[in-house]
């Protein structure tokens, strides 16, 4: 695993594009519906508690989070989207910066969709899926709450999810991940160094 992930730190929250940190380096976000433990698996990844904002509320996340991880390299919190008890109009303004941040930050270098295992390609996740194909912004798809089934159900859901997306005209990845038994870390590490251009050379000891 990569330690640099470590040292990740809050630097900003942002809500509207404008006030986001300048559109420089590079830039993963996370998305997904307001219930998919898309906080959680930022915590796990970066081995911190309380980075993202966790909530027992869904929809908590109505803000653009950046994360430092070096001078180079963010990780952005998008809002989550879904069962947030608020005004349709205030949905509306979430889903118009969300748009506004993905067609146009230029330090966007992939996409992290998170999806609970249990009720995974919901309308929004084909939204996203159907935006990466549209502008060829590579995706990688976190199956969370993995332990929340048992291990050949969860594979079998994994197998389906991409069976489903093979009609899909770019390539996706997709893993299990669990917040809660630590499954998947590696796996989402790897990938990270990946779109972010990591090497053996650049990691801390």
């Amino acid at each position: 695993m990569n330690p640099m992930y470590h040292q990740a730190k809050f630097i900003n929250s942002a809500p509207r594009l404008q006030d986001a940190p300048p559109d420089q380096g590079m830039e993963i976000a996370f998305a997904g519906r307001s219930n998919a433990g898309k906080s959680s698996a930022i915590n796990t990844l970066v081995q911190q508690n309380a980075l993202a904002r966790v909530s027992k509320t869904p929809g908590r996340t109505q803000l653009l989070n950046f994360f430092e991880i070096d001078a180079q390299r963010k990780l952005v919190d998008l809002p989550g989207y879904g069962y947030a008890k608020v005004p349709v109009a205030v949905k509306r303004d979430w889903q118009k910066m969300m748009e506004n941040y993905l067609k146009n930050r230029k330090a966007l270098c992939g996409i992290v969709l998170v999806m609970d295992i249990r009720h995974p390609m919901t309308e929004f996740d084909w939204q996203m899926v159907e935006w990466c194909e549209h502008t060829g912004q590579p995706l990688h798809i976190l199956l969370t709450k993995a332990d929340k089934l048992k291990f050949g159900a969860a594979k079998n859901t994994l197998l389906a999810v991409q069976r489903e997306l093979s009609q899909a005209s770019i390539v996706v990845t997709l893993q299990l991940f669990s917040a809660l038994n630590k499954t998947g870390i590696e796996d989402i590490h790897q990938l990270l160094d990946e779109w972010f251009g990591f090497n053996a050379a650049e990691q801390p000891a």
